[in-house]
């Protein structure tokens, strides 16, 4: 067994040797807690391709060190934000490969070239660049007639000055063009504000293209869904609570009974326009009337901790069925979800710059129904910037149950009960 091994998983379905390859950058908990122990329960072995190595051995010591389970499982270091440089490690190997899998938003594209290019199960690299890139997902859902969004682009090194000839809908909304989490996202109310907002981001992400489109306001949800190129899933609805504006911070999440019509088949209507069939989606859009528009599509599972807990809340094998239709397997066309089960994540985000001096430590009880779970996402003695992310969360508290009232209660106690407190 190479050094780099961390763990076995027993042989179930699967021949002892099957092999799946996944990129990765930074380790996350939905690789950690949800993919690797799905790929251990389903008897496979995996090679991590990383440009991050070190930082996943530290987090899968940790993982197993806290009792977690892995399948066996070996890091490489590869440069995987270039599909070139994935296809070349993958066919030095002496056996041809048989999977390969992301759930990073950043290297969906590379993935799905580099499945295409071994002819193996994989998402369409146009969609998954279409959804990637916010330009090209404007102009995508335009041309197809679903919906139409005014949007301009900045390209690297462009001058913003530039886009006032554009005449911009204020207030408008100033984002990379193919970012995540809210980074560098800033609404904006004239002018003179997009002009300095845009040199800011430029300043900090040189080389970076940027978007500038209308502000679509109204209640945000996401929808998650889980296909396999005949047929898909719509699993789930969360309903999303935003920080106040400028910024677009994550605050909470409520996990919706199920995914409201009419607006799950608009969603679906966009994402097939799209392309976007093939393994995870999660979805964000705003309801505007009766009508769904798309906010964003990230072409992976939803992250902070929402996938892991949606696959307790349904008690489906929720990371299994997403790594099978990389392996070439069909979904059920029922997959036996449970219903009823209520959810809300509240994040705890810092409000200022410095190190964090108190915070509860991780816990996990019951209070009248309601199941409450709290995740550190910092340690005590960090020291950080404010970021103006999703990067500010200090923890997640998980709170499930079958009423949304004592949950929200129960989460209102936990806070007050608790604090947390950063000095410069």
């Amino acid at each position: 067994m190479d050094e780099n091994d961390l763990g076995a998983a027993e042989s179930r379905p699967y021949p002892p040797r099957r092999r799946l390859h996944l990129l990765a950058l930074n380790p996350t908990d939905s690789v950690t807690e949800g993919f690797l122990p799905a790929a251990a329960r389903l008897g496979l072995t995996v090679t991590l391709l990383t440009d991050q190595p070190d930082a996943h051995h530290r987090a899968y010591r940790r993982h197993t060190a806290a009792g977690g389970t892995l399948p066996e499982l070996e890091i490489r270091p590869c440069a995987v934000r270039d599909f070139r440089e994935v296809v070349n490690h993958l066919a030095a190997e002496p056996d041809r490969p048989q999977a390969v899998f992301s759930n990073s938003d950043h290297l969906q594209t590379q993935t799905a070239l580099t499945a295409a290019f071994f002819d193996l199960p994989g998402k369409d690299w146009r969609a998954a660049l279409r959804t990637k890139n916010k330009a090209q997902l404007r102009r995508s859902l335009a041309e197809a007639g679903v919906d139409t969004v005014w949007s301009a682009e900045l390209p690297p090194g462009g001058d913003p000055a530039a886009l006032l000839a554009r005449r911009p809908p204020y207030p408008c909304v100033v984002k990379p063009r193919e970012g995540v989490a809210s980074e560098d996202v800033r609404l904006v109310a004239d002018g003179p504000e997009l002009t300095a907002i845009c040199r800011e981001i430029q300043r900090r992400r040189p080389g970076e293209a940027l978007v500038v489109e209308e502000f679509l306001e109204g209640p945000l949800h996401t929808l998650e869904t889980l296909g396999d190129g005949r047929v898909r899933h719509a699993l789930a609805t969360f309903r999303t609570e935003l920080s106040p504006p400028p910024l677009f911070i994550e605050e909470r999440l409520r996990l919706l009974p199920e995914p409201p019509r009419p607006y799950t088949g608009q969603v679906l209507a966009q994402l097939d326009a799209l392309g976007a069939g093939f393994g995870a989606c999660h979805t964000e859009y705003v309801i505007q009337g009766d009508r769904a528009r798309l906010i964003e599509v990230n072409y992976r599972s939803i992250g902070d901790q929402c996938d892991l807990v949606l696959a307790e809340l349904l008690g489906i094998p929720l990371f299994e069925h997403i790594l099978r239709t990389h392996l070439g397997e069909p979904l059920p066309t029922d997959l036996g979800a449970r219903t009823g089960a209520r959810a809300r994540l509240e994040y705890i985000t810092a409000d200022r710059a410095g190190r964090l001096v108190a915070a509860p430590s991780a816990g996990v009880r019951e209070d009248g129904g309601v199941r409450l779970d709290y995740r550190p996402l910092r340690e005590l003695g960090e020291v950080h910037p404010r970021y103006g992310t999703n990067r500010d969360f200090l923890g997640v508290l998980r709170a499930t149950g079958t009423d949304q009232h004592r949950i929200d209660r129960a989460v209102t106690e936990f806070l007050a009960a608790h604090r947390w407190e950063i000095a410069p």
